[in-house]
């Protein structure tokens, strides 16, 4: 199952990305015996102030059709690790090719993107800044990975 991380704004140079590297090329090489991956991210930034609307639309564009919509959301499902994991294992025994999660923009995500997501995850009731949410989303991705690999990494 390919992983999607469709996000709004562009990540510069720095320790965030360094992490997202590090985390998304150790998912890839734990995920691909599991059927997991490749991973990768598609940002995309409206330029033109649109707003939480024209951040939908770019974003809509950017999840492959058919994928299984997963945003991260505030008000989303708070879960452990163990049970991201087994999520992540449904979805790909349910044989979903793609797997896309939804990073919005400073305001969110469009109610109406938000409501066709098939689940929504939250890190907790704190908002974090969307970089620092993709390092924590591609570290529980490759998490999630070593639990159902049975791998040491994930201790309880």
């Amino acid at each position: 199952m390919r992983v999607h991380i469709c996000a709004v704004g562009r990540l510069r140079a720095g320790p965030e990305r360094e992490l997202i590297d590090d985390y998304l090329t150790r998912f890839d090489r734990t995920g691909r015996a599991l059927g997991l991956g490749p991973a990768n991210i598609v940002e995309v930034e409206d330029k033109k102030g649109g707003g939480m609307a024209a951040e939908a639309a770019l974003l809509e564009r950017a999840i492959p059709k058919g994928a299984v919509i997963c945003a991260l959301d505030e008000r989303g499902k708070l879960m452990s690790s163990p049970d991201f994991a087994n999520q992540l294992g449904r979805w790909r025994d349910d044989g979903r090719g793609d797997l896309a999660f939804v990073i919005g923009g400073a305001d969110g995500i469009d109610p109406s993107l938000r409501g066709r997501a098939d689940a929504k995850l939250s890190f907790g009731k704190m908002v974090w800044p969307h970089m620092l949410a993709r390092v924590m989303l591609c570290e529980q991705l490759y998490r999630a990975a070593s639990i159902l690999a049975g791998s040491p990494y994930h201790r309880v």
